[in-house]
């Protein structure tokens, strides 16, 4: 009976063991279930954080490209507006120097003044002017065709007539130049 005591002893002793090892095992488990809980929850908030981030970036720099083209592109209106005082202040010169009889010298020479302090305003604000000549190519980006005529010694697409200069500010379009543009040539 002793060896069966000692048996059930020893039997008592391993199922404790076990039992014990057992429940260290659960905690183990329950520890590392916890400590991947709290790593996945942590990988989302480093996650959002750094989305958080690039989205405060990008904002950041669209702001600024908003304000740099606020600032340069800022007087299109005024600079479209003054384009017909230039138009008339070109075509008051022109009238006179076809007929200078009529008009007088001191006039020509204040309006060619104004002109060009006009055109220096322009130049500082970033507005630079179009000028195509006769016989240059027509460029859709820059020119505006007012008509087209099939004009003999010609290939389609020259210019044949200026109506009046296009301008740019920067890089932007304010007005196109308006021209006349050669057709196919009649045969």
């Amino acid at each position: 009976m002793a060896d069966a005591k000692k048996e059930e002893f020893l039997d008592d002793i391993e199922s404790a063991e076990a039992e014990a090892f057992a429940d260290e095992m659960a905690e183990i488990d329950d520890d590392a279930l916890e400590l991947d809980t709290l790593r996945a929850e942590r990988d989302e908030y480093k996650d959002r954080f750094m989305r958080a981030l690039a989205d405060a970036e990008n904002a950041r720099k669209r702001a600024d490209k908003d304000r740099r083209e606020a600032q340069q592109y800022g007087g299109t209106r005024i600079a479209r507006d003054l384009l017909p005082v230039y138009d008339n202040l070109q075509r008051a010169l022109n009238a006179a120097h076809e007929d200078p009889s009529d008009a007088s010298h001191a006039l020509i020479e204040g309006v060619e003044l104004t002109l060009r302090e006009l055109l220096n305003v322009f130049e500082k604000h970033g507005v630079t002017r179009i000028s195509p000549e006769v016989g240059d190519r027509f460029d859709p980006k820059f020119h505006e065709a007012m008509f087209e005529a099939p004009v003999p010694g010609t290939k389609a697409g020259d210019i044949l007539q200026v109506s009046a200069e296009g301008f740019l500010l920067y890089d932007r379009l304010l007005r196109p130049a308006q021209v006349g543009v050669s057709s196919a040539p009649a045969s």
